[in-house]
């Protein structure tokens, strides 16, 4: 219990970095990220993966469906937070990026049958997933399709599922209002639109450049 009578925040950087590196990350994981650094993907960062596996964890997860499959990071914390016989769905344009991502999740010990790797755009793809299918849908593609992503996903989630957005806060251009580019206004309005929907329990984490996590109540 805090007797001040200002509200505690996180003032530091230090205090960011402290969380983003809370959980730390394995080899299979560090070789992950080495090859998104070769093609040029910026993976959801290890405070952002412990968030993914947790969820994954909490609700139990046996199916899960990701769009932007990068390298396999956000992918690799999400299989490991699973069910043992859960299955990851993940979505890509890039070929390459999921050949890579196949060689993270085989290398860490996972069975090809627990993963499914999809190329393509994400909103080609969604409509095509089963309604109701999934216990998570993780979202990282197109910064300017979110809205869409949104709708798909309020279709794709079960009824105590959990969806989320990665880069909530966009490089810190969310909170300015002054920014109106089409991504942070894209994100801005996603947020604003989880937020406000009665069918959303909705959180906003400051881990990386955000994470915005909502569980479908009905």
């Amino acid at each position: 219990m805090t007797t001040t009578t200002e509200e505690p925040t996180i003032t530091t950087a230090a205090s960011l970095a402290y969380a983003e590196d809370f959980m730390s990350e394995d080899d299979h994981l560090a070789a992950a990220r080495r090859r998104s650094d070769e093609v040029g993907v910026i993976p959801v960062g290890p405070g952002g993966g412990a968030a993914l596996s947790f969820l994954a964890s909490v609700v139990q997860a046996k199916a899960v469906a990701e769009i932007g499959t990068g390298t396999g990071v956000s992918g690799l914390w999400l299989l490991r937070g699973m069910q043992p016989d859960g299955v990851l769905t993940s979505v890509d344009l890039e070929a390459e990026h999921q050949r890579l991502a196949r060689e993270t999740f085989t290398d860490a010990g996972y069975a090809p049958q627990r993963f499914r790797l999809i190329a393509g755009a994400g909103l080609d793809v969604m409509p095509r997933l089963t309604d109701a299918g999934y216990d998570v849908v993780f979202l990282d593609g197109d910064k300017v399709e979110y809205g869409e992503y949104l709708d798909q996903a309020m279709r794709l989630v079960r009824p105590g599922g959990v969806i989320v957005f990665d880069n909530a806060l966009w490089h810190d251009r969310v909170a300015d209002p002054a920014q109106r580019d089409p991504e942070t206004s894209a994100i801005r309005d996603v947020v604003q639109r989880v937020k406000n929907d009665e069918r959303l329990r909705s959180v906003l984490l400051p881990l990386g450049d955000g994470l915005l996590a909502a569980q479908l109540l009905t």
